[in-house]
């Protein structure tokens, strides 16, 4: 599916057409499983005209039935939440298509070699975050102690904070989160997704009811645009998910625009997932 063309903001390099062909249309070499995952992932090497790269590779035919989300959806709504990124010309998520494998058809993502540290999110023994910190919420730490956990006031950050709620991730966990050696943040895991309930669970509350950046609206206001029926993301989303789901994400964007704030925790759903890492 083609996404409509933005410019980057500063700073943000979006996907290489490449890297997507690549995964389309390169032989799938299955290496071993990344067994922390709680769906089947493989990791593999994809390989096609002289290229080759790392991917993970999720079959549909490894995906575990969930009760609120429809059985065998969970590849594309990966495949719909990379397509979203893109739009945004934020590129927080990293390549992601919609093949056959293997094992049958499924989701197959660009690999990313993460930096070790990342500094972007931690435990303080304090009640209030210190500079360059924003608040998630105290955790049990052992022997009745609680500490804060806190993650970074960073940009990278605060625009997967909008994305998600334009996504209504319902996992954004801190081991989603993939920092580069050159400065990138990635955000991976994106199955469970696009739900047309309220059902966003985040680490990432950091800003929540704060105003949105004018970077934001910009960006968001371009993605409004681009959902509209008839429009370029919306045609290739409702390829990938329900025609409830479309019109939900398009809400939510409208929405987002017309507050001008990023979302606060709704009360009828856990705000924070679980496990929070």
């Amino acid at each position: 599916m083609s996404a409509p063309e933005r410019i980057p903001p500063r700073g943000v390099t979006t996907a290489d057409p490449a890297d997507a062909e690549l995964l389309a249309h390169g032989g799938l070499t299955v290496r071993g499983r990344i067994r922390d995952a709680s769906n089947a992932a493989l990791y593999c090497t994809v390989a096609h005209d002289g290229r080759e790269a790392a991917c993970v590779y999720k079959p549909v035919a490894g995906e575990r039935p969930l009760w609120d989300f429809p059985d065998g959806t969970l590849a594309q709504r990966e495949v719909a939440a990379y397509a979203v990124s893109e739009a945004t010309g934020w590129g927080l998520v990293p390549p992601t298509v919609l093949r056959d494998g293997p094992y049958g058809e499924g989701m197959c993502q660009l690999w990313i070699e993460a930096s070790p540290e990342d500094g972007l999110l931690a435990l303080v023994d304090e009640e209030e975050p210190g500079p360059g910190w924003k608040a998630i919420g105290f955790a049990e730490v052992g022997e009745d102690r609680t500490a804060l956990l806190v993650h970074a006031d960073d940009e990278r950050l605060r625009r997967l904070a909008v994305l998600d709620a334009v996504l209504n991730n319902a996992d954004r966990k801190g081991g989603h989160l993939l920092t580069t050696a050159d400065g990138r943040l990635y955000g991976i895991d994106h199955g469970v997704t696009f739900h047309a309930d309220d059902k966003l669970r985040t680490l990432l509350w950091g800003w929540a009811g704060e105003p949105l950046t004018e970077e934001a609206v910009e960006v968001l206001s371009g993605l409004a645009g681009a959902l509209e029926p008839g429009g370029t993301l919306a045609a290739g989303l409702s390829a990938l998910l329900t025609p409830a789901e479309v019109d939900a994400t398009r809400a939510r964007t409208t929405a987002l625009l017309e507050s001008g704030r990023h979302p606060e925790p709704g009360g009828e759903w856990p705000a924070i997932p679980w496990p929070p890492v």
